[in-house]
């Protein structure tokens, strides 16, 4: 299952559009309409990236009277931003070590700079 969700996420974030529109949604909820506005596409073409969105669980559309206002649902991305995590302590640990490594070797190279010059 958790997999399966995170397919879905990282699929629908796999899109510039879809990116543009949850940056978007980030700011407040808004209409398809209003979704549309920045992108060069029909309102039909921007209805398949919500639909994409929303089957990913990182958006939901309401009702509002005649409005179908469309809003972020983050937990989701939080989901992803957890699995990431995961990764992130591993390449902070390569790095300090690289990060060490880079030290001993400087302070080799400093060491041999100075016998050379006595």
């Amino acid at each position: 299952m958790a997999s399966d969700i995170l397919d879905a996420t990282f699929a629908a974030l796999a899109d510039p559009t879809r990116r543009a529109i949850l940056a978007r949604l980030a700011e407040g909820e808004a209409t398809v309409m209003e979704l549309a506005a920045p992108f060069a596409m029909s309102q039909p073409g921007v209805s398949k990236h919500l639909r994409v969105l929303e089957r990913a669980g990182l958006i939901s559309r309401g009702r509002d009277a005649q409005r179908r206002p469309c809003r972020l649902e983050a937990t989701r991305l939080k989901t992803a931003m957890d699995w990431l995590a995961d990764y992130r302590s591993y390449w902070e640990e390569s790095y300090q070590r690289l990060d060490d490594l880079l030290g001993e070797l400087e302070a080799d190279k400093s060491g041999t700079g100075e016998r050379e010059a006595l």
